[in-house]
């Protein structure tokens, strides 16, 4: 029987999800409770990858279990031998060939800039104090929905078939002290948002223009674009499913 568990996490301690030969992730963190709790070997496979340090308000993954799972009572007993930085809110059955990651249709990320220094955020955003012309940047994210080849904004060296993503929304807003970059696309290039952000920075400073910024993107090419922003204000927030009802999403 096939189940995905939902989850969320801060990144600030772990190399990402995926597993790293010397050095702790999620994915090793979270299998290695489950398998406990469940007196089984567990192996779980992830909606995508995150880069050491980024955070995930929302992650799906899949696990294979014979048996019927009790949800409520597992995930009591996972949350409590999970440590504090890790947090499962449900476990769903699902048809037996679903799969956490091919099967998404739609994944969508955060990033945070804190405009004013924040003592209980200096891993929790990225603390930036300059003059963006929010306006300008938001103009430019409107561009980014016209583009499918975003082979720019990837890291060097990646072994991908296709460097084409479907970005259907991409825009800025502020809130309070904060500023929020939402981008929400069928798939991710490795490093692919932070490279954004950064580029997009680079236009909210008028170090380019909106025009230069679409050159950045026709070039193909990773040089022409913009710093990575670090990765401790990035946040995976929402990923979709058909099969799975929204109302699982709002829980």
């Amino acid at each position: 029987m096939r189940y995905f568990i939902k989850l969320s996490y801060n990144g600030t301690h772990y190399h990402g999800w995926q597993y790293q030969p010397n050095a702790t992730s999620v994915q090793e963190t979270l299998t290695k409770a489950l398998s406990t709790v469940l007196n089984a070997p567990i192996d779980l496979m992830g909606a995508g990858r995150t880069d050491t340090g980024v955070h995930a308000k929302v992650m799906f993954a899949h696990f294979d279990f014979e048996g019927t799972i009790d949800g409520s009572n597992i995930i009591h007993k996972l949350n409590s031998f999970l440590p504090k930085d890790i947090a499962v809110s449900e476990i769903i059955f699902v048809h037996d060939t679903a799969h956490a990651r091919f099967d998404a249709t739609q994944r969508t990320y955060e990033y945070h800039i804190n405009t004013s220094k924040n003592v209980f955020l200096p891993e929790l955003s990225w603390y930036c104090q300059q003059p963006f012309d929010v306006s300008l940047m938001n103009q430019a994210a409107t561009d980014l929905l016209q583009h499918t080849d975003f082979q720019c904004f990837s890291k060097v060296h990646t072994d991908v078939n296709t460097f084409n993503c479907k970005i259907t929304q991409a825009f800025w807003k502020h809130a309070e002290n904060r500023l929020i970059f939402t981008i929400s696309a069928d798939r991710f290039l490795r490093n692919m948002v932070r490279a954004i952000v950064g580029t997009l920075i680079n236009v909210g400073l008028h170090k380019i223009t909106i025009a230069e910024f679409n050159a950045v993107i026709d070039s193909k090419n990773r040089s022409e674009a913009g710093f990575s922003v670090p990765a401790h204000g990035l946040y995976l927030t929402e990923i979709k499913y058909d099969y799975i009802p929204l109302q699982e999403y709002d829980r």
